[in-house]
């Protein structure tokens, strides 16, 4: 049976295209309420999941449930009771800021006054009122953002969904961003999320998964990823290539470490000292820092570039 609380709930959950598979047999459990992230880098199947939940993506096989419907089913209501933050904004710049979002409202079903109505309310939350009636084109990229959450937000949706939110913008527009999905948070809305600022899923994300390849690699808050798979601390130093076995040598038995090109990273525990570490090490340009989830996502996914 399913869970009516969950706002999220996919088992076995498949996805192919022909014989590739971009999404393995996951499982998922979203409470309501929750902002949820999946993380991951190119390639990990994070969109083709979020695609599955809204329909963009059908389902190649397993079970996959949003607010309790079945979205093979249901597919039609749970769109009404959804918001979709895709990562390209998909605005009209033949039309003002307004019109945008009124033409929006007509696809999820709202009267034009109740539509005008609600759109004013957003664009104020949004702090956008002053450009209701520009065009889209005068916006900032920053801008843009808000008027594209303010846009999913019209039906006043139970769960909104946004991929990639912030990529792009600048620190004060992400910052802005992240404060206005804090607010939905606390007014009880369900958020799901894929981003690659890692910053960003420590500041919004109750829980989250870690994806690489398809397949779920971790699973937990934020800061008991961190724990678990870091520790407390991170010591790094960078070592001349022809001196880095010997630097892997001294550090292997002791401590937990990761290689990065020529930057050995030692991962240090409760119960244990950066300061031993670094005198361990003895070399120049060492530096001791806070354990963060970069760290964990390097650590499970690897650092190469990917091509997708």
């Amino acid at each position: 049976m399913v869970c009516m609380q969950a706002a999220v709930e996919a088992r076995s959950l498949e996805k192919k295209y022909g014989n590739k598979t971009v999404v393995n047999k996951i499982d998922l459990f979203v409470p309501r309420g929750e902002c949820f992230g999946i993380l991951g880098p190119n390639g990990a199947g994070k969109t083709s999941t979020l695609r599955m939940l809204y329909g963009m993506n059908r389902i190649t096989s397993g079970e996959l449930f949003v607010l309790g419907l079945n979205v093979r089913t249901h597919l039609k209501v749970i769109k009404s009771k959804i918001g979709i933050v895709p990562q390209m904004d998909g605005l009209d710049h033949d039309f003002t800021v307004m019109d945008n979002l009124l033409v929006f409202a007509r696809f999820v079903g709202l009267k034009q006054k109740q539509a005008r109505l609600r759109a004013l309310e957003l664009l104020r939350l949004m702090q956008l009122e002053e450009y209701k009636d520009h065009s889209v084109e005068v916006l900032s990229g920053g801008m843009k953002r808000r008027l594209v959450i303010a846009r999913a937000l019209l039906n006043e949706p139970e769960l909104l969904i946004l991929d990639e939110p912030t990529t792009g913008l600048d620190p004060q527009a992400r910052q802005w961003i992240w404060h206005s999905l804090e607010q939905l948070k606390r007014a009880g809305r369900s958020l799901i999320l894929t981003t690659h600022y890692m910053e960003e899923a420590e500041v919004l994300c109750d829980r989250l998964v870690i994806m690489d390849r398809g397949q779920i690699l971790c699973e937990g808050h934020p800061k008991d990823l961190i724990e678990e798979h870091i520790g407390r601390e991170v010591v790094e130093f960078e070592v001349a290539p022809e001196d880095l076995n010997y630097f892997v040598k001294k550090v292997r038995d002791q401590y937990r470490y990761q290689v990065i090109n020529r930057k050995i990273q030692l991962f240090i525990g409760e119960d244990q000292d950066g300061r031993e570490a670094a005198q361990l090490v003895n070399t120049s340009s060492i530096r001791i820092r806070r354990a963060a989830l970069n760290d964990v996502f390097l650590k499970l996914s690897g650092h190469e570039l990917r091509d997708q």
